[in-house]
């Protein structure tokens, strides 16, 4: 959630969005079933030493975001807590979190100008950068591939991926690791001052690339 959606000119006449939205829901589809192939596989290699949480361990942003006054803190490094930019949703666990899938365990912090967004989670904290590049718009990674909802809204579609800069509590391992994001953003409305989020956050201890 760092990309203003604005830049992508969703409305534009002739942007020829159409023609790359099939090849944009195949390609978030393909790497959604990739992230879970690859979490199954980490489940069929556990030895019984796991921690509190697995490495790696899925999460979905869900709802639609409200804005805050301020960051949290949350004994993070790397986060500027006087920022008013961020606004926040729900985090609900998917596989090898804490919690139940039916109902929230924290909250996500994110920006659309700063990269840097924040997890507070059961039992520690998260602060993440999204990185700078390579971007590759047509297919929308590390950006977002906008097409309508049929009504004044659109839905903004892209994979990204994040550096941990920092983690506290049960997650301290994965300081240093690395996040693939499969993004469904829905911004309801045409100005852009409303969104729904739909993000699956794919959280491992291993760096990137």
């Amino acid at each position: 959630m760092v990309l203003d959606p604005a830049s992508t000119n969703p409305s534009q006449p002739g942007s020829g969005l159409g023609s790359v939205n099939k090849q944009r829901r195949t390609l978030i589809g393909g790497a959604l079933a990739a992230v879970l192939a690859s979490s199954g596989r980490a489940l069929a290699s556990d030895d019984g030493n796991r921690g509190p949480v697995g490495n790696p361990f899925i999460l979905l942003l869900k709802g639609i975001y409200q804005p805050v006054p301020h960051l949290p803190n949350l004994g993070l490094s790397g986060v500027n807590l006087t920022d008013p930019s961020y606004a926040k949703t729900k985090i609900y666990p998917i596989f090898e979190a804490p919690g139940s899938q039916e109902n929230p365990i924290g909250d996500f912090y994110g920006s659309f100008s700063n990269p840097v967004c924040v997890y507070d989670l059961p039992g520690g904290a998260i602060a993440m950068q999204f990185a700078s590049g390579p971007v590759y718009a047509p297919i929308g990674f590390n950006t977002f591939v906008p097409f309508s909802d049929g009504g004044v809204g659109f839905f903004l579609e892209g994979t990204f991926e994040l550096t941990i800069l920092d983690a506290t509590g049960i997650y301290k391992p994965f300081k240093d690791g690395h996040n693939h994001m499969v993004d469904r953003l829905h911004q309801l409305d045409a100005a852009g001052t409303k969104f729904d989020e739909f993000c699956f956050c794919n959280i491992s201890q291993y760096p990137f690339p």
